[in-house]
């Protein structure tokens, strides 16, 4: 830590909250004329990876200054009135449960935007690339530090239509539909949330997060609880993705240029869990507890059906999409997630929350050296790769063959690596839940998710052999020569790695944080 004074902090935050809309707004205004390098287009990227870069280093500084003596307490808050009528404030403030997510949401897109300033995806304007990246990034970035409900809903929603966009435009075959798909069922359970948050804020009096929060669900009965938890449960499911609200994920990723499926795995499926943690479990805990056993229920089942999905995807001659497989084992993942927040009790939701940023840097590594096979080879087919041998990576480009069995076995869960601890404090959690939970039930939901482990390892393990091995001279007698890795895609997937492995040794440094919070937040309060 080193010692900011709490002005700076205050606009620090800020900085990192309005900054990239104001680089959006930029990004379409004309380079001027020393800047525009070799191209406009050049310039405008270049614009992106600044901007990007500029609240990346925000955050970093945000975090040195964070006291971390004291992770529960919220620091650098602004809290000013916005709309007196319904005592709606711009109210902002992280701790040691926000903290991660800005860094890890900041850092996504900062190696998106690298990445994009030497693979621009195919589509229109980089122009409008670049301005909705960065409003993307406002929207994930404030949906982490918002204390206001209902600024918390502005900032949930405007995420959507620069995703939209992005799938829509810049995406791949099915990109239509795919962008359709994912609007409209995140539309429409936003309408279902925000019902809940009006209903929790009109009957308590306030939608500030903090008041709420301490105040414990006191001045809310049971009856508007179970309603509230259901509707804003609704809402963050389909976000999620919740088994049986995930069916948009799958079409979504497919379709999606390599970084926003990078980001739409890394950052936005965390908004979803990242709301059951900081409103539902503190704001409505006796609706919670009526619904755990529910939610617990299709965390499982999720699990379960998301391996089972992956396997059949795996196996030869499914005509398997490999970047279909990954959305799929996301589906498996975050039910990881939801079961540890089920539990209610502090080892689950640490779990869940350190499952959370392993899901983002693990998944987003994997989607990024997706992408680059399938702009090497032209295809993301299993069966096409893999054909009769394997496609050899190994033999052919063996950094990047290399990296992609590290991002598999990661994601499996091995010990040292990140994966594995957020699933087992989850897992953890369901073997002794919150007080007044059925154990037995927990004890079997334990179960199966531990047999959705052995799964996940079952097809990782099938992706690396097909993909990874294989003879080599068979694939080379094809002509099919395969660059390793390059000098821009080291420096954009070198980051996940390091805080891969650095998270899988070193979990403390990421429970530390989260830990003290979380015991206050399920006490109920919030200083």
């Amino acid at each position: 830590m080193i010692d900011i004074s709490a002005s700076v902090m205050q606009f620090l935050l800020a900085f990192v909250v309005v900054g990239p809309l104001i680089g959006a707004a930029a990004a379409l205004l004309p380079a001027p004329p020393g800047l525009k390098g070799k191209s406009p287009e050049q310039a405008v990227l270049r614009h992106g990876v600044t901007v990007t870069g500029a609240v990346l280093a925000a955050t970093i500084v945000l975090t040195l200054g964070f006291d971390h003596d004291q992770p529960s307490k919220m620091q650098a808050t602004t809290d000013i009135s916005w709309i007196p009528a319904l005592d709606v404030r711009i109210h902002l403030g992280i701790d040691g449960i926000s903290l991660p997510l800005l860094v890890m949401t900041a850092l996504l897109t900062f190696l998106c935007a690298l990445y994009s300033y030497f693979k621009m995806p195919t589509g229109p304007s980089p122009k409008a690339f670049v301005a909705l990246l960065l409003v993307l990034e406002s929207g994930t970035l404030a949906t982490f530090a918002v204390l206001d409900l209902l600024l918390f809903f502005l900032a949930f929603e405007m995420v959507l239509i620069p995703m939209y966009f992005l799938i829509a435009r810049w995406g791949g075959e099915g990109r239509g539909p795919a962008a359709w798909k994912f609007i409209l069922f995140t539309l429409l359970g936003s309408v279902v949330m925000l019902l809940g948050l009006l209903l929790v804020g009109l009957n308590s009096g306030t939608f500030d997060m903090l008041a709420l929060a301490t105040d414990n669900g006191r001045s809310l009965t049971t009856s508007v609880q179970v309603i509230a938890v259901l509707a804003i449960g609704i809402g963050l499911a389909v976000k999620t993705p919740m088994w049986p609200l995930h069916s948009w994920l799958p079409d979504a990723h497919t379709a999606a240029p390599t970084v926003g499926s990078v980001l739409l795995a890394g950052v936005l499926l965390k908004m979803g869990t990242y709301g059951f943690v900081r409103i539902l479990l503190p704001i409505t805990p006796d609706g919670m507890h009526t619904f755990a056993p529910y939610l617990a229920a299709f965390a499982v089942v999720g699990i379960i059906y998301g391996s089972l999905a992956c396997l059949a995807l795996a196996k030869q001659g499914a005509k398997g999409d490999l970047k279909r497989l990954i959305a799929y084992s996301s589906v498996g993942h975050m039910g990881f997630v939801l079961l540890g927040i089920a539990t209610m009790t502090p080892t689950g939701v640490n779990g869940a929350l350190f499952a959370n940023i392993a899901h983002g840097l693990i998944t987003g590594l994997l989607f990024f050296l997706v992408g680059a096979l399938k702009d090497r080879t032209g295809t993301t087919d299993l069966d096409a790769l893999a054909q009769e041998t394997g496609a050899a990576l190994y033999g052919r480009a063996p950094r990047f063959g290399g990296l992609l069995a590290f991002g598999a076995v990661a994601s499996l869960g091995l010990p040292g690596l990140a994966g594995f601890w957020g699933e087992m404090l989850a897992l953890f959690g369901a073997f002794q839940p919150a007080q007044g939970l059925s154990r037995p039930a927990f004890l079997t939901f334990m179960v199966f998710a531990g047999i959705g482990t052995l799964l996940t390892a079952a097809y990782m393990l099938v992706v690396v052999r097909r993909v990874c091995m294989g003879a080599v001279g068979a694939v080379q007698q094809e002509g099919r020569a395969l660059a390793d890795v390059q000098g821009y895609e080291f420096a954009a997937w070198t980051p996940l790695v390091a805080l891969t492995v650095l998270a899988g040794l070193w979990p403390a440094v990421l429970l530390g944080l989260t830990d003290p919070a979380v015991q206050q937040l399920l006490a109920g309060g919030t200083r």
